[in-house]
């Protein structure tokens, strides 16, 4: 049963009036062969797309989704014995109050026996956030709890270098349009090299998403990434950790 709201955004909105699911994805690091975290992506029931459970949230009932897609994440993680990070997507506009947003959050970890620890929060702006010293707060309230924090599909949109010089997360993950055939693309692998540069300095580590050939893998890994995301590895498993499928040019582990 979903836990009473504990902060009036979820309280006074709308209720949720539809339900979803969840399939997990992971982040995996070939150098030593393993998994380094499973992100959580929103699914239909049946196992359909995001899009259809997004069609249905609304300006009212947007606190309650964003707070129960994270329940929702914790308690399936848990239910499979997931042993790596959960990565958990959240909409900043979305958290109204971190602390107590984080609250329901904690407990249901607690109660599923799920580390705390082990959670990983990405965030997106596929709008722009109305108050970075919001933003900022809510980054600053989840690494007081010790979390990693990541900002998801830099290069795209709103997730550029002006939010990046306000906010400066833990890690960052490349878009998949700066990663697309970037094998082939010495364009690309200028400004991939150069955002990597850039993020060294800084002390934000990098996470390459989209990844879908060994070229592209292997180009990257050569450049100095260490976690890769995307099809060439596994997709999405719904309700599932999938097996991960290692190239045959990734070293056995020793």
């Amino acid at each position: 049963m979903e836990p009473a709201p504990d902060c009036s955004a979820c309280r006074d909105g709308d209720a949720l009036g539809f339900d979803f699911s969840m399939a997990f994805q992971p982040i995996v690091e070939p150098g030593a062969r393993r998994v380094f975290a499973y992100e959580a992506l929103v699914r239909g029931l049946d196992g359909s797309g995001a899009a259809g459970v997004l069609a249905n949230v609304t300006p009212s009932n947007l606190y309650r989704f964003d707070q129960a897609c994270r329940l929702k994440a914790v308690s399936l993680a848990a239910r499979l014995g997931m042993q790596t990070r959960l990565s958990i997507n959240f909409m900043p506009n979305a958290v109204y109050q971190a602390a107590t947003c984080l609250r329901a959050t904690l407990a249901t970890a607690r109660r599923q026996g799920f580390p705390t620890e082990q959670l990983m929060f990405e965030f997106v702006e596929h709008e722009q956030a109305h108050d970075i010293t919001h933003l900022a707060s809510i980054i600053a309230e989840y690494r007081r709890h010790g979390f990693v924090t990541a900002l998801d599909d830099f290069g795209a949109g709103y997730s550029g270098l002006a939010l990046l010089a306000d906010i400066q997360p833990d890690r960052i993950k490349l878009d998949m349009a700066l990663i697309r055939g970037i094998d082939h693309d010495p364009v690309r692998r200028c400004i991939v090299s150069h955002t990597l540069a850039m993020c060294a300095q800084l002390g934000v580590a990098v996470i390459a998403e989209g990844i879908e050939t060994v070229g592209e893998w292997q180009t990257l890994q050569a450049m100095g990434v260490e976690l890769f995301q995307g099809y060439l590895f596994a997709r999405p498993g719904f309700e599932c950790l999938p097996e991960v499928q290692w190239p045959e040019a990734v070293p056995a582990a020793g």
